[in-house]
């Protein structure tokens, strides 16, 4: 069988990073920057009030408290110079420009309130209330990398400097496709040997919680050419295509009868569990990536963690491999296949990890109740509870 290792290896060296494309700010949310993002001016751009209050010269309110004359109202986007000299104050609003001569803001609460003359009760040091000019960014500071992932917040930074678009690498376009005779449409009536259909669900989430954009394209029955027809109709909005189902030893197997013919898909065992029957390789003119998937709910999910989503990572341009583990401690024994590396269900606790009843491929409602994998490796069989396990956090 193949090592998990290779096969991701395999899928690395055949999926590229998405062609850069510039996109509006509100189309980026979720992509990863292609270009490095830098602030053409100061940020703030002027010395600015952080609250509503009074403008002052620290020196002339030491000795609060003072009773001083108000000279005129600042309000935040006033763009007229002004200046207040000795002895005098203006009003000035949150985010209002500092007026020449000031060097603090005095907040309301500190004050009466007063609107031509206005009694300080606390003295305000310099600076106190002053938002300086470039102290959260200078100009030409480079705010944004390229490979970082935009989310709020780095939308909020880049509309902060200006920037109307961004080039980035985009979402990827993801179709996952079930097959299977015995599926039927949640919410619609079950049929006597049929199941609901789940997989294209769970897929098509995945991929969205992994940064690309899942498209479901419903479920195909047992019949090669029926599947791909569906295949070649959805490939035209596809960067990559997921199965599930149809790719094992036995009879009606149709995505390995459709796609072994054509020699660019490969389908092998892999040395894992759940998971061993994996397809890999590349349809269409365009050598779009496909990833063929056991049918089995739990087996589709880990071989997704696996090697879907670091591939979806390399198509965005960020690092790929398999999933980052954590160590923990295994509080119930574990046994697993010799030759083959396990991916247990489990809880992680802080430092200690419990598997959950029901390790069958089958048992979906086991999986959604954990949110670990915890890896035996393939010369492991055995192992007693308290032994030193690595964990995959989901």
């Amino acid at each position: 069988m193949k090592p998990v290792d290779r096969h991701l290896a395999d899928i690395l060296a055949t999926v590229q990073p998405l062609a850069p494309l510039e996109v509006e700010l509100e189309r980026a949310l979720g992509c990863v920057l292609a270009e490095d993002v830098s602030s053409p001016v100061p940020l703030p751009p002027f010395d600015n009030s952080a609250m509503d209050g009074y403008a002052v010269r620290a020196e002339d309110v030491a000795a609060a408290p003072v009773s001083l004359p108000v000279i005129e109202d600042i309000a935040a986007g006033d763009g007229e110079l002004r200046a207040i000299g000795p002895g005098l104050v203006t009003r000035i609003m949150t985010g209002a420009p500092l007026p020449a001569g000031a060097d603090a803001v005095v907040p309301v609460e500190w004050t009466d309130g007063g609107t031509t003359r206005v009694t300080i009760h606390k003295p305000a040091g310099p600076g106190h209330a002053v938002r300086r000019a470039g102290e959260d960014v200078k100009g030409g500071d480079v705010v944004l990398r390229e490979g970082t992932r935009i989310g709020a917040a780095q939308l909020g930074i880049l509309a902060g400097v200006g920037r109307r678009r961004v080039t980035v690498r985009p979402r990827p376009r993801v179709v996952v496709l079930s097959t299977g005779a015995e599926l039927a449409e949640p919410g619609s009536p079950l049929a006597p040997g049929q199941i609901w259909e789940s997989n294209s669900f769970m897929l098509a989430a995945a991929v969205r919680e992994a940064g690309g954009e899942g498209f479901r394209a419903g479920a195909v029955t047992d019949d090669p050419q029926v599947f791909l027809d569906r295949l070649d109709a959805q490939l035209v909005r596809a960067d990559a295509v997921i199965t599930s189902g149809g790719v094992s030893m036995g009879a009606y197997e149709p995505v390995k009868e459709a796609l072994s013919p054509l020699g660019t898909v490969s389908f092998e065992k892999v040395a894992m569990q759940p998971g061993m029957p994996q397809g890999f390789g590349v349809v269409g003119p365009d050598e779009v990536p496909i990833f063929a998937l056991p049918g089995n709910p739990v087996s589709s999910f880990v071989s997704f963690i696996l090697f879907v989503r670091p591939a979806l990572r390399r198509m965005q341009g960020l690092p790929a491999n398999l999933p980052e583990t954590v160590r923990a401690t295994t509080t119930a024994a574990l046994r697993s296949p010799s030759g083959r590396r396990s991916y247990l269900r489990g809880v992680l606790s802080g430092t200690t990890v419990d598997t959950v009843r029901g390790q069958g491929s089958h048992q979906l409602a086991a999986l959604a109740s954990a949110n670990a994998l915890v890896v035996v490796p393939e010369d492991v069989t055995e192992l007693p509870a308290g032994a030193e396990v690595e964990v995959i956090p989901l």
